[in-house]
């Protein structure tokens, strides 16, 4: 059982950036990482590897790809895939063309390719990598069954907000703590002119983070752990008060960037140039979601970390502040000597190492030395997520069975955009969220 987190396990400090790493590159400008780990020759032998990353994440995690063909001589191949990625599997997979290795980012999706006998276990070096460079939490969410498939290479920190400081600096507005100093800094903001909040309505996943958040704090892990597998009921007196406190925010139209319309409107890296574009009058103040959002700031807007963007955790509703995390898991569909090769790889601080230093990337590997990331900002918040070991809590909706959890236009993805069209209603939120969840976890 992994455990709750205290509320100092993610202190963020030093928020001024050393931005003189750029994006994409390491400090000496490279990306590539000297060989820790022994790898096979594969000389001639092609993999595919499917994805839902598209953009910066796509184009980086081919990086990690090159320098694993550099070192076996296999052939890899990025497949794209669509969400849901089991849906995208199974299409393939029933036309006999698998890909070796997907990157599976819920834990739920995992437990389906096991019960549909498509994933395969690790082999013993990528256990071995496991073993040396993980901690039990880390790799329980890989298992089913008490056996290992997955090899989580890139992890979230989904409890963080982003805040332009010019914005900040003129309404003289401090970091909150707590959930009710939030609100206070977000009507501190509106009186400066400056509508307070950018929500990524459109996107779904966004609107569920913000409600894990919201009910980790307020009702505690042992709560969060029985919703997430659904133990309870969505129409639990804890997720009426989860929805209450949300609705608080979502409720107030003119906190909004867009009102509640242009939120649903509104797709995630959308939500993160509308707060740091625009200089000191944006269109929003704040975004919340997780230490990914540098890479949209850095790649599309000309704000500096650390100096024009800043964060703090996600405030306190209940005792002590949330920490919930997400990640990728790389799972072997075919049961080959590339596959096995290439998780062996992604296991190793070697491929982790690549990433980092290309930015808006965290790894659960505690043998990446930190000093690849590119600022302070982000060794700050990935010193916070290994110091934590074990405990955090993983992202609820990527626990659940995918027709709920992870599917656009579907589940919990469109019970919250109903929600936040409708703040007021949270009985009906609570009902759709039942229904939909009992249907899912059934089958």
């Amino acid at each position: 059982m992994i455990a709750a987190v205290t509320a100092g396990a993610l202190v963020l400090t030093g928020c001024g950036g050393d931005d003189k790493d750029e994006p994409g590159k390491g400090g000496d400008g490279s990306t590539e990482s000297a060989a820790t780990v022994e790898l096979p020759r594969l000389n001639g032998e092609k993999i595919e590897v499917a994805a839902v990353w598209t953009g910066p994440e796509q184009e980086n995690f081919k990086k990690v790809l090159s320098e694993f063909e550099k070192r076996t001589g296999a052939t890899v191949t990025f497949v794209p895939a669509q969400d849901p990625i089991i849906n995208f599997l199974g299409s393939k997979i029933a036309g006999g063309d698998p890909p070796d290795v997907a990157m599976l980012p819920q834990v739920g999706a995992i437990t389906q390719a096991v019960e549909k006998n498509w994933a395969k276990p690790v082999g013993a070096e990528v256990q071995a990598q496991l073993d040396k460079n993980y901690s039990d939490g880390w790799k329980e969410l890989g298992a089913v069954g008490g056996k290992q498939y997955g090899v989580y290479f890139k992890a979230a920190n989904k409890s963080l907000v982003w805040y332009n400081n010019a914005v900040f600096e003129n309404a003289g507005a401090s970091e909150p703590k707590t959930w009710d100093e939030f609100m206070d800094t977000a009507q501190t903001i509106y009186d400066s002119g400056v509508t307070p909040v950018s929500v990524a309505g459109a996107d779904g996943w966004t609107l569920t983070d913000w409600f894990e958040n919201i009910y980790l704090s307020q009702a505690g892990p042992e709560k969060y752990d029985q919703l997430a597998k659904h133990e309870i009921k969505w129409t639990d007196a804890s997720v009426k008060e989860a929805l209450t406190t949300l609705g608080e925010l979502f409720g107030k139209k003119d906190f909004i960037a867009g009102g509640q319309s242009g939120a649903l409107q509104t797709e995630f890296p959308n939500s993160v140039t509308q707060t740091f574009t625009g200089g000191d009058q944006p269109k929003a103040g704040m975004v919340f979601e997780g230490d990914f959002v540098a890479v949209n700031v850095s790649a599309d807007t000309e704000a500096k970390i650390g100096t024009d963007a800043k964060l703090f955790p996600f405030p306190a509703v209940g005792g002590e502040a949330p920490v919930v995390t997400g990640g990728d898991a790389a799972v072997a569909l075919k049961d080959s000597k590339g596959a096995q090769a290439l998780l062996t790889f992604l296991a190793s601080p070697d491929a982790a190492e690549i990433w980092a230093k290309a930015g808006g990337f965290l790894s659960p590997n505690k043998s990446l030395d930190q000093a690849a990331y590119p600022n302070d900002v982000v060794r700050e918040i990935a010193k916070a997520l290994i110091d934590s070991g074990d405990d955090f809590r993983f992202d609820m909706s990527d626990q659940a069975p995918q027709a709920f959890g992870g599917t656009p236009g579907k589940g919990e993805w469109k019970a919250l955009q109903d929600f936040l069209k409708n703040p007021k209603d949270v009985a009906g939120t609570q009902q759709r969220l039942e229904s939909d969840a009992a249907k899912a976890y059934k089958n």
